[in-house]
C-alpha cells in the first residue's frame, strides 16, 4: 500500500513540476496549441521503447527526419525525450522485478542475472558512447543527415531481420537463469559497440543486448526489463553532451513529448504481459522492420 502510494505521490510531483515548467514560459498557450501534439510521439514511442527494449529513437527519428530537423537536433532531442520515457519504464520494470522477488513467483528465478548483466553492460555502454561523443572526427563525418538515415535504416533492418529469425529458431520456452563465460565476454563488448552506436543514431545498445539474451534463451520479458534499464543509464549519461556541447536539443519538443513519453514509460509493462512472447517479438521486428525500409534515402 505504501509502494502504491509513493509511486501516485511521484506522479502528482511530476506532473506539479511539468505544469510549473510549462506556465514559467512567455506564451504557454502557444506552445500548447504548436507542440501538444508531440505528446502522443512520446506516449507512442516510450510504449514502444519499454515494450520492446529498442530505445525510443526507432520512433522519434523517422519522425523528426520527417520534420527536416537536422541531425545533431534529432539525435539530442531523442535523447532527452528517452530520458524522460526510458526512465519511467526502467522505475516501472524495476519495481515489477522487486513484485515478483517479494512474492516468490517462479518467474523471478529467471531474472537472477539482472543485477549481473547491468553490471557486465552499463560501463561499457558508458564507455562507447562517450568515445563517440569526444570524438571531433567521428562527429564530423556522420554529421551528414544521409549517413545518419542510411545507418538508422541499415541498423533497423539487420535488427529486424535477427529478431524474426529468433521467433523460429527458438521455439521452445526452457529459460537460462546464468550466463555462461560467453556472456561475460560478450556482453561488455556488445555493450561497448551498443553505446557508440547509440551515441550517432541515439538507439543502439538496448536493442543489441535484448536480442543477444533472447538468443541465449534468457527470458523474453527479463531481457526486455534489462534493456530498457540499460538503455535509460546510456541516455543520461549522453544527454550532458547535448545539453553542454551540441546545445541541439529542441526543449519545446521534450517538454510535451517527454510528458507522453512518462506516461508510455509507465503503461508499457502491461503491454509485454499481455501479449504472448511470439506475437511481441513479431510485432517488434516488423515495426522496426518498416521504419528501417522508410530511413533509407531512397
Amino acid at each position: 500500500m505504501f509502494s502504491k502510494m509513493s509511486a501516485k505521490h511521484i506522479r502528482v510531483f511530476l506532473l506539479f513540476v511539468w505544469l510549473t515548467i510549462l506556465f514559467w514560459q512567455t506564451q504557454p498557450l502557444t506552445l500548447i496549441q504548436e507542440y501538444a501534439g508531440f505528446a502522443f510521439l512520446g506516449l507512442l514511442g516510450a510504449i514502444f521503447a519499454n515494450a520492446t527494449g529498442a530505445g525510443g529513437g526507432v520512433v522519434f527519428v523517422p519522425f523528426f527526419n520527417q520534420l527536416d530537423f537536422s541531425v545533431a537536433t534529432s539525435v539530442a532531442t531523442s535523447f532527452a525525450i528517452q530520458c524522460c520515457g526510458m526512465t519511467a519504464g526502467a522505475l516501472t520494470w524495476s519495481a515489477f522485478y522487486k513484485q515478483l522477488k517479494a512474492s516468490n513467483q517462479p518467474e523471478s528465478a529467471y531474472w537472477q542475472p539482472l543485477t549481473k548483466v547491468l553490471l557486465l553492460t552499463v560501463p561499457s555502454s558508458f564507455i562507447g558512447l562517450w568515445m563517440v561523443q569526444i570524438n571531433p572526427q567521428f562527429f564530423a563525418h556522420f554529421s551528414d543527415p544521409t549517413s545518419l538515415h542510411t545507418g538508422f535504416g541499415l541498423f533497423s533492418i539487420g535488427l529486424a531481420v535477427t529478431i524474426f529469425a529468433t521467433v523460429f529458431l527458438l521455439s521452445n520456452q526452457s529459460f537460462t537463469t546464468r550466463l555462461s563465460l560467453l556472456d561475460y565476454i560478450a556482453l561488455p563488448f556488445i555493450a561497448l559497440v551498443g553505446g557508440g552506436i547509440t551515441a550517432w543514431l541515439s538507439i543502439g545498445v538496448g536493442e543489441l543486448v535484448a536480442v543477444y539474451l533472447i538468443i541465449c534463451r534468457f527470458n523474453v520479458t527479463f531481457a526486455i526489463a534489462a534493456a530498457v534499464i540499460l538503455s535509460a543509464l546510456t541516455v543520461w549519461a549522453g544527454i550532458v553532451f547535448h545539453i553542454l556541447i551540441t546545445q541541439a536539443v529542441y526543449w519545446p519538443v521534450v517538454l510535451f513529448a517527454g510528458a507522453g513519453a512518462i506516461v508510455g514509460g509507465i503503461l508499457a509493462k502491461q503491454l509485454v504481459l499481455y501479449f504472448s512472447v511470439k506475437n511481441l517479438k513479431l510485432f517488434f521486428a516488423g515495426w522496426i522492420f518498416i521504419l528501417g525500409i522508410t530511413s533509407l534515402p531512397i
